[in-house]
């Protein structure tokens, strides 16, 4: 997946904002927790699974900002939910690729 420029700048935003690697490790346990949360907590069986994975998750994430001393990203911009996940792929081999901001500003 190759992100475009304006998504390539929010996730170099990002990973300024997420620098500390006691935060990032916190991030790595805390983005896949909610984000497999979400579709089991659409089943009925899986609500109460799902609920003590999504608040497991943001207590990783919200530990992590307490570390790295800066605010979840994505209370400025709502983007960011979307960038976290797409930073947690890269961070784990996933291919997603950023845009070279320096030729595109040529």
């Amino acid at each position: 997946m190759r992100l475009n420029d304006e998504w390539t700048q929010l996730m170099k935003n990002y990973e300024a904002d997420h620098a500390d690697p006691r935060n990032q490790a916190c991030h790595k346990v805390g983005i896949p927790l909610i984000a497999a949360s979400l579709p089991l907590g659409a089943t009925v069986v899986g609500l109460p699974l799902a609920a003590a994975m999504f608040t497991t998750g943001w207590t990783f994430q919200f530990v992590g900002h307490y570390f790295e001393g800066k605010k979840p990203s994505f209370v400025g911009d709502r983007r960011y939910l979307i960038v976290g996940l797409l930073w947690w792929m890269k961070k784990n081999g996933f291919d997603v690729e950023l845009a070279d901001l320096a030729t595109a500003a040529e």
